[in-house]
C-alpha cells in the first residue's frame, strides 16, 4: 500500500497508548480514521485530537471480546460510512506477576483479548479488505513473540500465537491470490505508554518512545512489510533461536536480561496508561473469546468465576 491518503483505517484500542499515537501519524498521512475502544469517552478523545488536526475519524465503542459487537461494527460502518482498507489489531492486555501468582481467569483474558479477540476482527473485516483495491492488515504484537517471558507468561505465548497467526495468514492469502492484501506484524520491545514501571528494558535495547514506533508502522504499510523488529538488536532474537541450543538461548537471555526484565514490573499508572478493556466484558458469542488494547481486573469471561481480588496482580497493556 503506496499511500494511506483517503484510505479507511480502523484501529482497535485507540483510546490510549500504541493505538491513539499510531491512528494520530495514520491520519497525519490523509487516512479516514475509525478508532474503537472498550470505553467511548476515551475514543472520542482521539477521534477529536485527530479531527483537531484536519482529517477526518470516527469513533466506536468495541470490546474484543464479543463477536457480535464486532459484527455490529462492521454492519455500522457499511450503512453509515463505509467499508475499511486497512485494519490495527492493536488491542491486547497482559497480566504481570509469576505463573501462579496470576488467577487462571486472567491467563484466559489474555488469550481471549490477544489471540482470539485479533482473530475475531480479521475474520469480520477481512472480506472487505479482499474486496477493496488494496488492503493492509495490521498486527501489534511483541518482541516476546520470540523469546520465552517469566512473569508475562501467557502474555508471551498469546503473542507468539499472533505472530504465528499473521504469518499463516499472509501466506494463505497469497496462495489464495489475494496479493493486494498485506500484513505486518509489528514486534517491538518495550514501549514507553506508562504500561511498564519497573521494567528493565534487557541490554542495548531501550524503551521505545509509541511516537517512533506509530512512524514506523505508518512506513511498513506503505512498503508492505511481513514484518516490524524494532529496535534492531531484536532481530537476533529469532535468528539465535534457529541456530544455537535451547540451554544456549537461556544464558543468551540471562546475560541480557530478557528473563528477568519483568520481574520488578509494577504496573502502570491508570489515569494516563489504561487503554480498551477497562470494565466488564459483554457475554460473547463465542467462547472463548477475546483490546492494546486492555483489560480491568473485574473483566472476566463466560463460565468462569472472577478470581478473588485480594490475590489479583495488577496488568499491563500494550
Amino acid at each position: 500500500m503506496r499511500s494511506l491518503r483517503d484510505q479507511r483505517v480502523l484501529v482497535t484500542g485507540a483510546g490510549r497508548g500504541i493505538g491513539r499515537v499510531t491512528a494520530l501519524e495514520l491520519a497525519r498521512h490523509g487516512a479516514e480514521l475509525v478508532v474503537t475502544d472498550l470505553r467511548l469517552a476515551d475514543a472520542e478523545r482521539t477521534a477529536e485530537e485527530i479531527r483537531a488536526g484536519g482529517a477526518r475519524a470516527h469513533a466506536f465503542e468495541l470490546n474484543v471480546t464479543d463477536t457480535a459487537a464486532i459484527e455490529r461494527l462492521r454492519e455500522q460502518l457499511h450503512s453509515r460510512i463505509g467499508p475499511i482498507q486497512v485494519l490495527v489489531n492493536n488491542a491486547g492486555t497482559v497480566f504481570g506477576g509469576a505463573f501462579l501468582d496470576v488467577p487462571i481467569e486472567k491467563h484466559a483474558l489474555t488469550y481471549q483479548i490477544n489471540l482470539v479477540g485479533l482473530v475475531a476482527v480479521t475474520h469480520a473485516f477481512l472480506p472487505d479488505l479482499i474486496a477493496a483495491r488494496e488492503g493492509h492488515i495490521v498486527n501489534i504484537v511483541s518482541a516476546s513473540a520470540f523469546v520465552g517471558l517469566p512473569f508475562g507468561t501467557t502474555y508471551a505465548s498469546s503473542k507468539w500465537g499472533a505472530l504465528g497467526f499473521s504469518e499463516s495468514l499472509r501466506l494463505e492469502l497469497d496462495v489464495l491470490g489475494h496479493r493486494h492484501v498485506g500484513i505486518t506484524a509489528v514486534c517491538p520491545g518495550y514501549v514507553n505508554t506508562g504500561l511498564f514501571n519497573g521494567v528493565k528494558p534487557p541490554r542495548m535495547t531501550r524503551m521505545l518512545e509509541p511516537e517512533e514506533l506509530a512512524r514506523q508502522i505508518a512506513r511498513a504499510v506503505q512498503r508492505n512489510r511481513p514484518i516490524l523488529i524494532t529496535p534492531r538488536i531484536t532481530h537476533i532474537a529469532p535468528a539465535l533461536r534457529g541456530l544455537v541450543p535451547t540451554s544456549w538461548m537461556d544464558q543468551i537471555g540471562r546475560f541480557f536480561g530478557v528473563s528477568t526484565s519483568m520481574m520488578h514490573w509494577r504496573g502502570h499508572d491508570t489515569e494516563t496508561s489504561a487503554t480498551q478493556n477497562e470494565r466488564p466484558a459483554e457475554p460473547v458469542a463465542t467462547a472463548p473469546s477475546a483490546h492494546e488494547a486492555d483489560a480491568e481486573p473485574n473483566q472476566t469471561s463466560p463460565g468462569i468465576n472472577p478470581p478473588d481480588e485480594t490475590r489479583q496482580p495488577q496488568r499491563l497493556t500494550n
